[in-house]
C-alpha cells in the first residue's frame, strides 16, 4: 500500500473514533509492524506542523489521537459548550500531582500527604476525567485506588508519566520536617567552611 494512502487511512481512523487509538489496533487494521506505524505517525505529525494545521496528532501512552491545537481552545470551546471554562484550584493541582507521582494511591494516603480532607477535590478530578478509580487495595475496608488518566496526559502535554519532571530528593530532619537534599548539602558545605580548624580552635 502506498504511503500517502496509508496516511489517509490513519487520519480517517483517528478523526472518526475521537479517542486514543492504540498502535496495536492500527497494526491489525493495516497489517504493518509497530515500527512502521510509529514511523508513519511521526511523518504525519511533521506534515501537520509544516502545513500549520489547526489539528495535531499526539502520542498518548501506547497510542495516538487526533486533536485540536491547544492555542485554539478559546475559539473552539464556546462553540460546543457554554459552561464556564473548567479550571483547577491549587488544592486540585496539589492532589493531582500527588496522584501522578504515586500511581495507585488511596484517598487516605493522599490526605496523609496533604494533611487535609480531600473528598471534594478527588470528586472534582474524577468529574473532569483527570483521575480514575483503578481498583481496590487489598487491605481492611478495601479502599479505592486512584490513578491519573489519558486526559491528564493530554492536558499537560506529555505522552506518559515517565515524562514528569523528577522530584527533588528530600530527607526528614530531627524535627520530622522535609528538607531538600541539595539544601542540606549546601548547609553542610557552608558549615564545614565556617568551622574553625583544630589549630585555630
Amino acid at each position: 500500500m502506498e504511503i500517502d494512502k496509508t496516511k489517509s487511512i490513519i487520519e480517517a481512523i483517528l478523526f472518526s473514533v475521537g479517542r486514543v487509538v492504540e498502535t496495536k489496533e492500527l497494526m491489525a487494521i493495516l497489517e504493518l509492524s509497530n515500527e512502521d506505524i510509529d514511523t508513519i505517525l511521526q511523518s504525519m505529525k511533521r506534515d501537520f506542523e509544516e502545513q500549520n494545521r489547526g489539528i495535531e496528532i499526539i502520542k498518548v501512552e501506547n497510542g495516538y489521537q487526533l486533536c485540536t491545537k491547544k492555542e485554539y481552545y478559546d475559539y473552539i470551546y464556546p462553540i460546543f459548550d457554554n459552561r464556564a471554562k473548567p479550571s483547577l484550584s491549587a488544592a486540585a493541582i496539589e492532589t493531582l500531582s500527588i496522584i501522578a507521582y504515586n500511581p495507585k494511591i488511596t484517598r487516605a494516603e493522599i490526605e496523609q500527604i496533604r494533611g487535609v480532607n480531600s473528598d471534594g477535590t478527588i470528586y472534582k478530578l474524577l468529574e473532569y476525567g483527570l483521575i480514575e478509580e483503578v481498583g481496590k487495595l487489598d487491605a481492611p475496608g478495601r479502599p479505592t485506588i486512584y490513578s491519573t488518566t489519558n486526559e491528564f496526559l493530554k492536558m499537560f502535554g506529555i505522552s506518559s508519566l515517565e515524562e514528569l519532571p523528577e522530584l527533588p530528593k528530600y530527607k526528614i530532619d530531627e524535627n520530622e520536617q522535609i528538607v531538600i537534599d541539595e539544601i542540606m548539602e549546601e548547609k553542610v558545605e557552608n558549615s564545614d567552611k565556617e568551622a574553625p580548624s583544630p589549630e585555630n580552635a
